[in-house]
């Protein structure tokens, strides 16, 4: 499953950084996106959100989906 981690940081003005993680489950997905997070920001982050990635490719007219 693709989730998206987006990661809050910055100490005098908020900035944000997102993510792209694949992997079979959320917990997975927490450990991959841990990992992910560059050394530079690590001081300044303060709030981490992941979600499952929304598929842009799928298109709203699909019959399946309503």
């Amino acid at each position: 499953m693709n989730y998206q981690v987006t990661i809050r940081y910055g100490q005098k003005s908020q900035r944000y950084l997102t993510l792209p993680v694949e992997s079979e489950d959320l917990a997975d997905a927490l450990r991959a996106a841990a990992d992910g997070i560059p050394v530079d920001i690590l001081p300044e982050a303060d709030l981490v959100e992941i979600r499952v990635a929304p598929d842009f490719e799928k298109s709203s007219s699909d019959p399946e989906d309503p």
